[in-house]
C-alpha cells in the first residue's frame, strides 16, 4: 500500500512538473528536450504526455511533433480567478493606477510560498513598453513585488522563502540585483521605512520597477501591487511621485478585496 501512494505521489509529481516547465515554452517542446530538463526517463515522460494529450490538456504540433499546452488550463485558471471574483475587484483599481502612471501595472498573490501575477493593466499607449508573461510566479530576490511582499515579513521568514526559491543565476536577474541576504536585508529595510518597494536594473537591464503589498487588516499581505517600465521613462524620481497613488490604490483594493474568497484564509491563495 505505501509503495503504491509513493508510486502515486511520484506520477502526479511529474505529471505537475511536466505541466510546468510546458506553460513556460508556449512554442512547445521536443520529447527528448522536455525530459532531459526533468530528468526524467523518456519512456516515462511519453506516457505521461500522452495521457495529457488524452486527457485534453497537452497537444502534439504538427510541424515537428512537439509537445504544447493546451488553452483547458489556463481557461481553469481563469474560471477560478473568476470565480473567486479577484479580477473583477481589481481590474477597475489597477485600471485608473495605470493611466495615472503610464506604465504597466500588476497583481500578483500570495500563495503560501509562491507570489503569481494574476491580472495586469499596460498604460503606456505609445514608445518603448514593458508586457512580459502572465502567470509567472515572481523571483522573489530581485523583484519589486517580490520586495513589497518580504518586507512585510519577519526577517526569519523572509530569508526562508528567497533560500528556498533561491537567488537564481545571472541570466535570471539585472546587473544591479541583491545576491546576499546582507544586501537583500538592506533593501528591505529601505522598502520599509518608505512604504513601497523601488528598484532600477534589478530584475531586468534597463528596467525599473517598484511595488505596494496589499495588506490583509492592516497586517498579512495578500498579494502586491506593481508598476514596471523601461527606466529611461520609470526613473527613481517619477518612482517617489508615484508612491502615494500606488499604496492608495493598494489600500483601495485591501478595504475592495474582502468579500473575494481567495483574500478570506492565510495561506491559500492569500
Amino acid at each position: 500500500m505505501a509503495a503504491n501512494e509513493a508510486g502515486a505521489t511520484g506520477t502526479v509529481d511529474r505529471t505537475l512538473r511536466i505541466l510546468e516547465t510546458l506553460a513556460q515554452a508556449p512554442e512547445g517542446l521536443a520529447l527528448s528536450g522536455l525530459a532531459d530538463e526533468l530528468a526524467m526517463p523518456r519512456s516515462a515522460c511519453h506516457r505521461l504526455l500522452a495521457e495529457l494529450v488524452r486527457c485534453g490538456y497537452v497537444r502534439q504540433l504538427r510541424a515537428h511533433g512537439d509537445y504544447a499546452l493546451t488553452t483547458k488550463l489556463p481557461a481553469l485558471g481563469l474560471s477560478f480567478l473568476g470565480g473567486a471574483g479577484i479580477v473583477d475587484i481589481a481590474q477597475p483599481i489597477i485600471d485608473r493606477l495605470a493611466d495615472t502612471c503610464g506604465e504597466l501595472v500588476r497583481l500578483a498573490l500570495v500563495d503560501g510560498d509562491r507570489l503569481t501575477f494574476v491580472a495586469k493593466a499596460q498604460g503606456a499607449r505609445a514608445g518603448l513598453r514593458y508586457d512580459p508573461d502572465m502567470g509567472i510566479d515572481v523571483r522573489l530576490s530581485c523583484s519589486a513585488g517580490g520586495h513589497a511582499w518580504l518586507m512585510t515579513l519577519s526577517e526569519e521568514r523572509a530569508t526562508e522563502l528567497v533560500a528556498k526559491q533561491g537567488f537564481g543565476s545571472p541570466k535570471e536577474y539585472g546587473p544591479k540585483a541583491p545576491t546576499t541576504f546582507k544586501a537583500l536585508g538592506k533593501l528591505l529595510d529601505e522598502n520599509r521605512r518608505r512604504g513601497f518597494s523601488m528598484m532600477a536594473e534589478m530584475y531586468a537591464p534597463g528596467m525599473s520597477a517598484m511595488a505596494a503589498p496589499v495588506l490583509r487588516r492592516g497586517q498579512d499581505a495578500v498579494g502586491v501591487i506593481t508598476i514596471a517600465g523601461p527606466l529611461l521613462r520609470l526613473t527613481p524620481a517619477r518612482m517617489q511621485e508615484l508612491g502615494e497613488p500606488l499604496v492608495a490604490a493598494a489600500q483601495q483594493l485591501a478595504m475592495a478585496s474582502a468579500t473575494s474568497p481567495l483574500f478570506a484564509k492565510p495561506g491559500r491563495m492569500a
